[in-house]
């Protein structure tokens, strides 16, 4: 499998390489903006509640890209817009998603409803399928409205 983190990562460790393709929280919020919340504008990304300046934005935008994980494509209703979505690479994290999302849930003070991760938690497996689902369909609908879908969604 060849590495897109650059010329020499600072080990050959594979949870080392990982952090380095995404190198913040910025890229896994995006990705999971992406995944589970319709996002797909950089407008969308700036609106997240988040707080992410422009440029870095831009620039997470640009690494996920470069390392294969998001890719954009012009809007058919107006070419000047961008439209992101996550590429194959990008939905194989899907399961790091979501073991995040419990494990903060169940571990610390969230905003998530506590039945809902629950559930979530027992039928891992469904909610995994159901993301790949509306990523294969280009379904917009929220995965996680809880978590606050695009605007006019």
């Amino acid at each position: 499998m060849t590495r897109k983190t650059g010329p020499h990562p600072r080990s050959g460790c594979p949870v080392n390489i990982s952090l380095e393709v995404f190198g913040d929280r910025w890229s896994l919020l995006i990705v999971r903006d992406l995944m589970v919340r319709g996002f797909t504008t950089f407008q969308d990304f700036l609106d997240s509640g988040e707080g992410i300046a422009t440029n870095i934005l831009a620039d997470r935008l640009r690494r996920l890209h470069k390392s294969g994980i998001v890719k954009g494509e012009n809007d058919e209703s107006d070419g000047r817009r961008v439209l992101y979505r996550l590429t194959e690479k990008g939905i194989d994290l899907a399961p790091v998603v979501l073991e995040l999302l419990i494990w903060g849930a169940q571990h610390e003070k969230t905003g998530a409803p506590p039945a809902v991760i629950t559930e979530m938690a027992k039928n891992r497996r469904g909610v995994l399928e159901e993301a790949r689902r509306r990523w294969r369909e280009r379904n917009p609908v929220p995965l996680l409205p809880w978590l606050g879908g695009k605007k006019g969604s």
